[in-house]
């Protein structure tokens, strides 16, 4: 059968012609796709300030990476920039969830520094006086914001450590912008280059909350001033879409301004809500959590808030829908080590204190590698001595290495000048009221000078001028007054009088007039080894041996002395954790000798605690000391004294529960004392205590000292930590002693 050529042609076309309708019904397909792909709406997040109400950006977070919503552009304000920023940053919503359950907002808010951060100098200063202002011009300032923001900004710095070289913020994960307000001229300030760690910060700047954060020479403050919802600044990058998350205040009703703070705080967010209606018009998806019930430092309920996000955003799920990717989630990111290799450590010229100063602050040297909690701990040093008004750093890619350089940039405080007060009350000073002046730079470069002038029952006053020189020797001079009078159960002169006279304890006037100078230095990092001479003038006189011996005391005396110390204590008064040592030496070499009895001899102590937390809020602290007289027969005024508690010891007297105020002498003494603390509710404590001691004059010449204890004594109390110190309240008692003893303490110990 033959086939028509024409028939032939036609099947060929007819195959051909379907092949080619099929290639371009594909072409066009996979086309139509590739455009939709490129051609995808790019979606803009813009998160408003608000404080603690800015948790609810997070649940809004998590309900988007549910859905599948790729966020492009990201940009914030205040605590919308910092939850922005770490988002931005390869942070997904949990991730970040689990840091803010993390931190502690208390030491956020109040910029707390570790005791462990400070040294010995610091410690005392913030362990003596309940109030400093600065003083200027004759006049009495307040400082410009309760918190530097520093335990903020090593926070984010440790936090933004993946993408700390990054200096273009659109080179982000996520592209990102925040903005700030430049305090000085009201301008709004647009931050999507530079430092992130110290753009977020600046950008949450509250006023009077924190302090200014200088970025390029300008001294900005919280964006929400000028701008808390940056959805134009969003729109020009790109942004097709804008979600928006907004947890700003609206206007409130007259039932709930019913305090000065809330009418101030509602007219200066005026303007703010006024500028949002225009914003809205501009977001695609608004979303208004439901956070009236929530403060800006409602902190502790962020779970609350967090929730109250997730449903604002529910309650728009079918919008956000239409946005979704078919990818669900946002994979963790993974946190880089936490090992910095500092190459290079870059200081600004600074007028008053030198480079060793500062580095022997920051307890770590260019080419050492340190944890970001030992960069931390730097900060802290730094910001401990109180000589810098900001602090600010960087860390810098050192050229191609994996190393980093440190770019610290200090600004000296203005403020050389300052006024200190306390109070105090216990049962051997009574009463006392101190007021302090510190002036710094007096002399020398990283020089300080204080001077106390204690009045109240019994006046006294101390005086120290030092010169801090960091990792090298530091030098100083110390002159003391210290004294009191009351009635005691010793007569410094092993019990002879009273026996003589037939008396139980007599009225005592005791003097101390002691001046040092002294040299000392930080000892493998922690140590602080001193070295010095000392003149000390001593009068002890008794009314009540007027007819006898009215003068028991009255000689100078010469000596050099030694000490080592350690203080990792959190607490001084109610510590948790940490231990300390003091270890102590001094041979007196030269007496007036008013009783014509001195002979040269020395005195060695001891002091070595321990604190430990066995469970939530419950501690035990355990404590050992001792003390010896070596060489010639001591005199009796430096004997150890034991008995009382709450007063600040000086001299060689020390605390013992279950005995009075100085009740128990001899020139060698060894005590442990135990006590289990615990934190009813915060700063509240109840504590129980139990010492045993034995004391008397060459006490370790024989064995007796270990099997055979001599007094004891047992305590229970209450503690307060409030801003003027503790407040102790303790009622101790003695099996050796018919009575127990109640004793008071108010305020820091002086």
């Amino acid at each position: 059968m033959k086939i028509h050529p024409t028939h032939q042609h036609n099947g060929i076309s007819a195959v051909a012609f379907g092949c080619i309708c099929c290639f371009f019904l594909l072409f066009s397909f996979f086309a139509t796709a590739q455009d939709t792909q490129t051609k995808r709406p790019k979606v803009g997040l813009v998160l408003s300030g608000g404080g603690a109400k800015g948790f609810a950006h997070i649940g809004v977070l998590k309900v988007l990476e549910e859905a599948g919503v790729q966020v492009d552009y990201i940009g914030g304000t205040s605590m919308g920039a910092i939850i922005g920023g770490l988002y931005a940053s390869g942070y997904n919503a949990k991730q970040i969830d689990s840091i803010f359950t993390d931190t502690d907002f208390d030491a956020l808010l109040s910029d707390f520094i570790p005791r462990t951060s400070k040294n010995f100098y610091e410690k005392r200063n913030d362990e003596m006086y309940a109030f400093t202002l600065p003083f200027n011009k004759m006049r009495i300032g307040i400082p410009t914001a309760i918190s530097r923001g520093m335990y903020n900004y090593n926070l984010l710095n440790k936090l933004t450590a993946n993408v700390r070289h990054v200096r273009d913020f659109n080179q982000l994960p996520i592209p990102f912008l925040c903005v700030a307000t430049d305090v000085e001229t009201g301008e709004e300030v647009l931050l999507n280059k530079g430092y992130l760690a110290q753009a977020l910060l600046a950008s949450g700047a509250f006023p009077t909350l924190f302090s200014p954060v200088e970025v390029d020479g300008r001294w900005l403050v919280d964006g929400g001033v000028t701008n808390n919802f940056p959805v134009e600044e969003i729109k020009k990058l790109g942004a097709d879409i804008i979600i928006g998350v907004d947890v700003q205040d609206d206007l409130k009703d007259r039932k709930s301004l019913q305090d000065a703070t809330k009418i101030l705080g509602q007219i200066s967010n005026l303007q703010m809500i006024e500028q949002m209606k225009e914003k809205i018009k501009l977001t695609d998806i608004y979303l208004k959590p439901d956070i009236n019930d929530y403060g800006v430092i409602s902190f502790d309920l962020g779970s609350e808030i967090v929730k109250k996000g997730e449903e604002a955003a529910y309650a728009a799920i079918d919008q956000i829908k239409k946005i979704a990717q078919p990818v669900k989630g946002k994979p963790a990111m993974s946190v880089c080590k936490d090992t910095l290799h500092i190459r290079n450590i870059l200081l600004n010229p600074l007028d008053n204190y030198t480079r060793s100063y500062v580095i022997g602050k920051l307890r770590f040297k260019q080419g050492q590698s340190i944890s970001y909690e030992d960069l931390r701990n730097g900060m802290d040093n730094i910001t401990a001595t109180q000589n810098f008004s900001a602090i600010g750093y960087s860390l810098e890619k050192a050229d191609q290495s994996a190393e980093d350089d440190l770019h610290l940039h200090l600004t000296e405080n203005p403020t050389t000048t300052f006024l200190k007060f306390a109070l105090h009350y216990d049962g051997l000073y009574k009463s006392a009221v101190l007021v302090n002046v510190t002036q710094k730079k007096t002399l020398l470069k990283n020089d300080i000078l204080s001077a106390d002038l204690i009045l109240g029952d019994n006046v006294r006053y101390n005086f120290d001028y030092y010169i801090d020189n960091g990792f090298y020797w530091s030098y100083g001079f110390k002159s003391r007054l210290n004294r009191f009078a009351r009635n005691v159960e010793t007569d410094f002169d092993q019990g002879e009088l009273l026996a003589q006279l037939a008396l139980k304890n007599i009225n005592i006037r005791f003097s101390d007039f002691t001046n040092q100078l002294y040299a000392q230095t930080i000892f493998a990092q922690k140590f602080l080894l001193g070295v010095g001479i000392e003149l000390k003038h001593l009068k002890i006189s008794s009314e009540t041996l007027e007819n006898v011996k009215p003068v028991l005391e009255n000689s100078d005396y010469g000596s050099v002395f030694g000490y080592l110390k350690y203080d990792s204590f959190d607490n001084k008064y109610f510590p948790e954790t940490g231990w300390y040592f003091l270890g102590d030496f001094q041979s007196y070499l030269y007496s007036s000798d008013y009783n014509n009895m001195f002979e040269r001899f020395s005195i060695a102590k001891g002091d070595i605690g321990f604190a430990r937390q066995l469970f939530r809020k419950a501690t035990v602290k355990i404590q050992a000391e001792a003390g010896f007289a070596i060489g010639g027969k001591s005199a009796e005024s430096f004997d150890f004294i034991i008995g009382g508690y709450g007063y600040n010891m000086t001299h060689n007297f020390r605390h013992f529960y279950g005995y009075d105020f100085l009740s128990i002498a001899g020139d060698s003494y060894i005590k442990s004392a135990l006590t289990f603390d615990y934190e009813i509710f915060k700063k509240h404590h109840v504590n129980l205590s139990a010492n045993i001691a034995n004391i008397k004059d060459n006490l370790f010449e024989t064995a007796d000292w270990i099997s055979r204890i001599s007094h004891t004594g047992y305590a229970a109390g209450y503690g307060l930590e409030t801003l003027v110190g503790p407040v102790e309240l303790k009622y101790s008692w003695s099996p050796e002693v018919n009575k127990g003893f109640f004793w008071i303490n108010v305020g820091f110990w002086f």
